[in-house]
């Protein structure tokens, strides 16, 4: 169901350049509302449809751009959260019950990317993104498993939070980044020099992070180096994000969406009426970002585009 512009959604510009980002006459629209938890949504171009999980209802949910309808699409879910698209296509997703990363085959079977470490499960992978070598890489904080309402309540037998890569060639899961307290959101610069993080340790700790940190790629595009903190968030915490072409960042936050120009620096925000969790680019020319709002789907067509 389209429900247009509602109350609470706004532009807001906090320096000049964020006005070149926006559109004049368009406006933020609310394109469904109903799940518990809205996350991970992802962008299907060749069906003109977009995929998102409903973490605590156990299922992922479809919107297509053909008509606005809004159907189930996997239920039960695995209670999956993040999910990205890979360069064939292909859906990969986060899998807070079953602990593990997945790739949904193009007939439609399910391939598992990863479930363990160093023989140890995974604590609840959060979100994922693919590199342009078809390497994976994924956050896996404990939120899936400290309760049972994202997932299944569980002791971490790996005993900490890391940031890992899966090889392309190899299936080897390596731990790239050991020191964050929950990692979560993550994405790539355009170029791919960078990675960045999200950290939100602090939604379990009131001295903990809430904070994007930037990491520098080897040269192989295998290891990271660096990590300091980027940004940190005026509002709640950043959970999920994405990048436009220009690397500035699109993230998520409790007042809505920020806009972050490659230094930090705060630019603008759009305005949300609820949490937002994570967003992403779609639309046939890439200038729709869409937010996942805690209940609801919403959109804004930008004056940028995602990354080509």
């Amino acid at each position: 169901m389209f429900y247009g512009q509602i109350e609470g959604t706004r532009f807001e510009p906090l320096e000049p350049e964020f006005n070149n980002l926006l559109i004049g006459h368009a406006r933020v629209e609310r394109l469904w509302t109903g799940a518990r938890w809205s996350e991970g949504p992802t962008w299907f171009p060749a069906g003109r449809y977009l995929v998102w999980s409903d973490i605590p209802n156990n299922r992922m949910l479809r919107w297509d751009e053909t008509d606005g309808s809004v159907s189930v699409f996997r239920n039960p879910s695995n209670y999956s959260n993040g999910n990205t698209t890979d360069h064939h296509g292909r859906l990969v997703s986060c899998e807070h019950g079953a602990r593990r990363v997945t790739r949904t085959e193009h007939d439609g079977s399910i391939t598992v990317i990863a479930d363990r470490y160093q023989g140890k499960r995974l604590n609840s992978p959060n979100d994922v993104v693919v590199k342009s070598d078809g390497s994976i890489w994924f956050t896996d904080p404990t939120y899936g498993i400290m309760i049972d309402y994202e997932g299944g309540r569980a002791e971490s037998e790996i005993g900490a939070c890391y940031v890992y890569r899966v090889d392309p060639d190899t299936a080897e899961v390596m731990a790239v980044a050991t020191d964050f307290m929950k990692p979560n959101g993550l994405a790539f610069s355009p170029d791919e020099k960078y990675l960045y993080v999200a950290d939100t340790g602090r939604s379990h700790d009131p001295d903990g992070p809430a904070h994007i940190r930037r990491f520098s790629l080897s040269g192989d595009g295998k290891t990271l180096s660096g990590g300091e903190v980027l940004a940190d968030s005026t509002a709640g915490l950043f959970d999920g994000f994405r990048l436009d072409e220009d690397g500035r960042i699109w993230t998520s936050a409790a007042d809505g969406v920020h806009c972050l120009e490659p230094g930090g620096n705060l630019i603008g925000k759009i305005a949300i009426p609820e949490l937002v969790a994570n967003v992403c680019f779609g639309g046939a020319r890439k200038n729709r970002l869409f937010i996942a709002g805690t209940t609801s789907l919403y959109s804004a067509y930008l004056a940028v585009i995602g990354p080509v």
